[in-house]
């Protein structure tokens, strides 16, 4: 008989987000009269921006003329879009990235998993605590953790509590680690990072030949001119970064899927035998092997943000999200319930109310004003006592929620 990747067998019961839809499921189910505001998943509302829609439009009459049709492309991307993303995102920045070490995706979720694969199995890992759960899960699914306790804590990993003693942001370990998982700003708790803070990371990955995976997904809603949008404004974050974004959150791409990872040639890890390999090679190997590229209309799509019209639009979509952040903070506040990110973050991460635990908030909240949002500790056990609430929903539902929320659980 077949066997089975037994790493599997080490993952809890579901993963988060499929767990909070068939709770939520359940309820509807139940209550088909009930109005459901779901503010939990990030996933965004607000239609694709005109010029996005535009260009894709014209690529698609482009796949209908037989002069202008493409089949596959390379499989790092056109190169006409990784050199406006290299021009407009990093470059103008200040940053010392090149077009060809840009590599375009069909996600930074499926990158950030993907990334193991150039790895070996006996890295030590770090990761922040509430995290992402991306980035534990597929390090358990590759073998490089031990089983869970009763917290969820899987062995094999250094968790770094991020907490409001320390504003949400991970203290440099006293230990060596090899592989660090660092997110700003910070799903889920809407955390930025100062430059001296990362720099401070950056000191420490050099210093000990580690490598920073640096999810900067949500780097448009910085807002605040002396953040850092990449850890590549950050002196020496060359040698030991790789850093993934994405366009799903910024120009509405979820369901289209268009990302991108950048992997500096200056980037190098250490092979078996002691020797220095470039991580550039091995990563362009692997997508050119396990990849076919993301679409060309898709890409086509994401080309347009950068035009002026995209800019202009991207910008829109972007502020109409904060205001959402803003107007969910402000009403929260009001109402006694201590808050934290929202701010340069499309995330607002709430200290449930009157001592309920996570789960139990979540279930109340569902049952009670028919809102959805996210348990902290789904994020892990430092995220306990606490919930995720995403800006992403229409301005008439966020106000509703908000209105829901504060007449039920005003403190």
């Amino acid at each position: 008989m077949a066997k089975i990747n037994d790493n599997y067998l080490k993952l809890k019961a579901g993963y988060l987000f499929p767990e909070i839809a068939r709770r939520v499921n359940v309820f509807a189910e139940a209550n088909p009269e009930a109005k459901i505001i779901r503010l939990g998943i990030g996933d965004v509302t607000e239609p694709l921006p005109e010029a996005c829609r535009t260009a894709m439009i014209h690529a698609v009459e482009e796949m209908g003329d037989r002069a202008t049709f493409k089949g596959y492309g390379p499989e790092q991307g056109y190169a006409w879009l990784r050199e406006k993303i290299a021009s407009h995102d990093f470059q103008s920045r200040g940053c010392d990235i090149d077009a060809s070490e840009i590599f375009i995706s069909d996600g930074s979720k499926c990158d950030t998993g993907n990334i193991l694969d150039i790895f070996g199995k006996d890295n030590r890992i770090a990761v922040t605590d509430p995290v992402y759960p991306v980035y534990v899960d597929t390090n358990v699914m590759a073998g490089h953790t031990g089983e869970a306790n009763e917290k969820g804590e899987y062995g094999g990993l250094v968790y770094l509590p991020v907490t409001a003693e320390n504003n949400f942001t991970a203290e440099i370990p006293t230990q060596k680690v090899d592989l660090i998982y660092l997110c700003f700003p910070n799903n889920p708790t809407g955390a930025t990072a100062t430059r001296e803070h990362l720099q401070a990371w950056v000191n420490y990955a050099k210093a000990n030949n580690s490598i920073i995976f640096f999810d900067a997904a949500y780097e448009a809603y910085i807002t605040d001119p002396d953040l850092p949008h990449s850890i590549y404004e950050i002196e020496g974050a060359r040698d030991c970064a790789i850093e993934f974004r994405s366009f799903s959150k910024n120009a509405g791409f979820t369901g289209t899927r268009c990302a991108l990872t950048v992997v500096p040639k200056t980037l190098k890890a250490k092979a078996a035998d002691g020797s220095d390999v470039e991580l550039w090679k091995l990563w362009n190997r692997r997508q050119s092997t396990k990849f076919n590229g993301v679409s060309y209309i898709v890409q086509r799509g994401a080309e347009a943000i950068y035009s002026e019209a995209g800019k202009s639009q991207i910008d829109a979509l972007v502020n109409f999200y904060l205001e959402n952040a803003k107007i969910i903070r402000t009403q929260l506040t009001a109402a006694g319930i201590e808050v934290y990110g929202g701010v340069n973050a499309p995330y607002v991460w709430v200290k449930t109310p009157h001592g309920l635990s996570s789960w139990d908030f979540f279930d109340k909240l569902l049952q009670v004003c028919n809102v959805v949002g996210t348990p902290g500790s789904g994020f892990g056990a430092a995220g306990e006592g606490y919930f995720r609430i995403s800006a992403f929903n229409s301005r008439e539902n966020v106000e509703e929620a908000m209105k829901r929320i504060v007449e039920k659980f005003k403190v």
